[in-house]
């Protein structure tokens, strides 16, 4: 994502894990992977170095799409295509990005019964990861009890609190992630307890020569939202940072009044900025950097920054950055209070 490396990757086993139909095509259009969901909605029982055109009449439409996305530089949808491959034509959605391995196809149903519908969440898309991570997670959090029982050190047994604290935020994440359908948990949320919870761990990740700083409004009021989720939001941010080699980080708060959030006018908006000394995001990245499954660091996944967008919309807020090398900064805008309609 937020890297050195001009072009974003992707991973085959994250890929996997999505019930959205994807599949990579190589810089000769021929399929180099796909996950079920693909093959499911295609109908495709041997896909394994075919060329497009195995995908029937729609092959042209979804050439022409990855024609626009080469063009563009950036991510290019089709809306409405039919796809005739099966017997019982299935109606898409078709996205096609760029990526070093070639092209990631990805394809939305407009049915529910064939697939994913479009308006699929990346939490969504991760339900089969969450259900593996919480049984290591338990493993941790009991782990984590036991030393903090049996640690004298009180720095050790903050540590160990630490671990515990975020293991249940982990196992709250991963609740959600399997059962989307779950109303998130509101409350009046202080931003700068969320920021603090963010940068204490960050800091245990950080090496000794980043220095994490703060410039917070305390005149800011308190907003209705979910403070597991916003802390989640800025721990992404803070390690994109990390990740780009930052030395120094900063996180700041401001009010804004009258400002225009995604797209509303709200009377009054909270804006935190994560501000890094990083290598700025690629100009290869800048139009992708947000989409899932994208990335510029080779054992990246592409979600931190997807998920982080997705969780500012949640809030009725939205996430942004302005960057070159040396100064970054990822805005987060969020309503002070809740929209009605």
């Amino acid at each position: 994502m937020h890297a050195a490396v001009a072009n974003p990757r992707v991973s085959t086993n994250l890929i996997d894990q999505m019930a959205t139909g994807v599949a990579l095509l190589d810089d000769a259009l021929r399929f180099v992977h796909a996950n079920a969901a693909f093959v499911e909605l295609t109908g495709l029982t041997r896909w394994r170095g075919c060329p497009l055109e195995v995908l029937g009449e729609s092959s042209a439409a979804l050439t022409t799409l990855i024609e626009r996305t080469l063009a563009a530089g950036s991510a290019a949808t089709l809306r409405g295509l039919d796809l005739s491959v099966r017997a019982d034509r299935v109606r898409v959605d078709a996205t096609a990005i760029a990526c070093t391995a070639g092209m990631l196809l990805e394809l939305h149903a407009h049915n529910p019964q064939d697939a994913a519908p479009a308006a699929m969440t990346i939490s969504h898309s991760l339900r089969g990861l969450a259900h593996e991570v919480k049984n290591p997670l338990a493993g941790l959090r009991g782990a984590a009890q036991l030393l903090q029982r049996r640690a004298a050190d009180p720095d050790q047994r903050r540590l160990a609190e630490l671990i515990i604290t975020e293991a249940d935020r982990l196992g709250a994440l991963a609740d959600r992630l399997l059962h989307p359908s779950g109303k998130p948990h509101l409350a009046m949320v202080n931003l700068h307890e969320a920021a603090e919870r963010a940068r204490a761990v960050i800091a245990i990740e950080a090496t000794p020569e980043v220095r994490i700083e703060r410039d917070y409004d305390p005149s800011l009021p308190a907003l209705r939202g979910d403070a597991d989720r916003l802390q989640q939001l800025l721990l992404n941010l803070l390690r994109n940072a990390l990740q780009a080699g930052a030395t120094q980080v900063s996180l700041r708060t401001r009010a804004e009044h009258g400002a225009m959030v995604d797209g509303q006018s709200a009377r009054l908006a909270l804006r935190l900025d994560v501000i890094d000394n990083g290598r700025g995001v690629p100009d290869g990245l800048r139009e992708t950097l947000f989409a899932p499954l994208v990335s510029g660091r080779v054992d990246g996944t592409g979600l931190g920054l997807a998920l982080a967008r997705e969780i500012a919309s949640e809030h009725g807020g939205q996430l942004d950055f302005r960057s070159r090398p040396g100064h970054t900064v990822f805005s987060v805008l969020l309503p002070a209070e809740p929209r009605h309609g």
